[in-house]
């Protein structure tokens, strides 16, 4: 089983930046392709960003100049630095792990952006 922790979520103001943090229980950490999704009110949950265990990311159209994924795995913990922060950004930010085809969520954290 695996935890996950979500923390950075918040209220910011158009063009701002939030560093969204998430903490996993599991040792083996660094085995674990980690995630990003959110999902706004009324719209379905969808991918933000995407890092494997060597490293390599992948980000939504949306997002890409403006978000980066980074993980840790000395601190068991994969991050999210969003930048130039929009309106639309405005959702649940959950954190995903995939590790042996199994995957686990986050309890989600509310990023808030005003225009």
């Amino acid at each position: 089983q695996v935890q996950l922790v979500e923390s950075g979520g918040g209220f910011v103001q158009a063009g701002g930046s939030l560093r969204l943090s998430c903490a996993a229980s599991r040792r083996i950490f660094s085995a674990m392709i980690m995630g990003w999704y959110r999902q706004a009110p009324g719209k379905q949950r969808e991918l933000v960003a995407v890092i494997n265990d060597g490293g390599t990311t992948n980000y939504a159209d949306f997002v890409k100049g403006r978000v980066t994924i980074s993980r840790d795995n000395a601190k068991n913990t994969v991050y999210l630095q969003m930048n130039s922060l929009k309106p639309e950004d405005t959702a649940v930010y959950y954190c995903h792990a995939e590790l042996l085809r199994a995957h686990y969520w986050g309890q989600g954290t509310q990023v808030t952006v005003s225009s």
